[in-house]
């Protein structure tokens, strides 16, 4: 297999959003994202699927030191193997992928952030540097896009906040900030055995709202921008219209979050796409 095909392979059965997006870009971008999404996907798997946290502290210092190696000039890994060749040409820089590592390291640390603004940092470095890079392999050319990128990234990530909190309690992790589940007079224990209320669907509404304000926000930001980077910036547009979708579709079913993952057929989310690359708009 070559690192191509390996890289490939990782998008594909990932299932995600952000794969039926890369569907419709030009060959050489699509590669580009397809290596970078793949290697997002290697680090994640990592706290995902290592139980053991000192297995997993190494197996994330192993990729830091393959990272630096590969900026040397000397990648082993098939996926830094397909990455490497495009990092130049699409400003990828060192500080991403180690930026993407360090959002991963606090996942192994941290399981709980007292309030909003600690929530941002740790989604600045998981979803908002993913945001960055992304923008620039869709052809970034104005600074201002950097913003939009990263705006859109966040309301991705508490998208998948949202999604995720029943999976992520049965790992002991919440990402619910502390002060909004005193707000909503929601406790931890109710989380991780899974108990619903009216507290616990007020508490996730605000959730759902402050994604869509972010949203808005985002696109609003697109607005701002020249032609040629809306035109480029569309496969955001894309993944924006299936978050949103599945975002609706999650406070459609009352935000039944905490015994299942509720997630948007493969037919659709192509769909979704599709629609946005034909009329260029959500």
């Amino acid at each position: 297999m070559t690192p191509q095909q390996y890289v490939q392979q990782k998008a594909a059965a990932s299932g995600s959003s952000f794969y039926y997006a890369f569907l419709f870009l030009p060959a050489p971008r699509r590669a580009a994202i397809t290596a970078f999404y793949a290697f997002c996907r290697e680090v994640d798997d990592v706290v995902d699927e290592v139980s053991d946290a000192g297995v997993a502290h190494t197996k994330l210092a192993w990729w830091q030191a393959e990272v630096a190696k590969s900026f040397a000039g000397q990648p082993s890994h098939p996926v830094m193997q397909a990455l490497m060749p495009h990092v130049g040409e699409y400003g990828i820089e060192q500080r991403h992928l180690q930026a993407v590592i360090d959002g991963c390291q606090m996942d192994l640390e941290q399981t709980r952030y007292l309030d909003f603004a600690g929530l941002q940092g740790y989604c600045h470095l998981v979803a908002g540097v993913v945001g960055e890079v992304a923008a620039r392999i869709f052809g970034q050319t104005d600074e201002r896009t950097t913003q939009y990128a990263h705006t859109l990234g966040l309301a991705f990530q508490l998208t998948n906040i949202i999604r995720d909190v029943g999976e992520d309690a049965m790992l002991g992790r919440i990402y619910l900030p502390v002060n909004e589940l005193q707000q909503f007079d929601v406790k931890a224990h109710e989380i991780l055995k899974r108990t619903y209320s009216d507290r616990f669907t007020a508490l996730m509404r605000f959730q759902a709202e402050r994604a869509h304000r972010l949203y808005d926000e985002a696109l609003a930001l697109l607005q701002t921008l020249p032609e040629a980077d809306r035109r480029a910036q569309k496969p955001g547009l894309m993944m924006a219209s299936i978050y949103r979708t599945l975002l609706r579709e999650i406070a459609h079913d009352n935000f039944q979050v905490l015994h299942q993952r509720i997630r948007l057929t493969p037919l659709r989310k192509f769909w979704l796409a599709w629609k946005v690359q034909a009329l260029g708009r959500m």
